[in-house]
């Protein structure tokens, strides 16, 4: 078995603390979201998974535990979606789209 190096450790617990921060979330959003959760294709809850891990990597810590992802409406998540395909496409670039998601995470508190 190959040594595993204290940097690879910590980038791993990195990397699961994301994944289950945002995994968190996404499952809030969905059990408040009820029936309406299914108007949103793979596509979209993929996107969405991976612009709030970005957000998770780039927000106060403080920030992300405040928000209420209970909170988030429809309209909410249709705009943190059209923010993830805006990053993804390159019509934004990353930082000020996590600036968007952060204020709209800020209104949920």
């Amino acid at each position: 078995m190959p040594d595993v190096t204290s940097d690879e450790r910590g980038r791993r617990i990195f990397q699961i603390h994301k994944e289950k921060a945002v995994e968190t979330a996404v499952e809030k959003i969905r059990q408040n979201l009820g029936p309406d959760w299914a108007i949103f294709s793979r596509e979209e809850t993929t996107t969405l998974t991976w612009i709030l891990g970005e957000a998770w990597v780039s927000v106060e810590r403080s920030v992300w535990e405040q928000s209420s992802f209970a909170r988030l409406t429809r309209g909410d998540v249709e705009e943190i979606i059209r923010i993830g395909n805006a990053v993804k496409g390159k019509t934004l670039r990353e930082d000020p789209g996590i600036v968007s998601i952060t204020t709209i995470l800020k209104r949920s508190h």
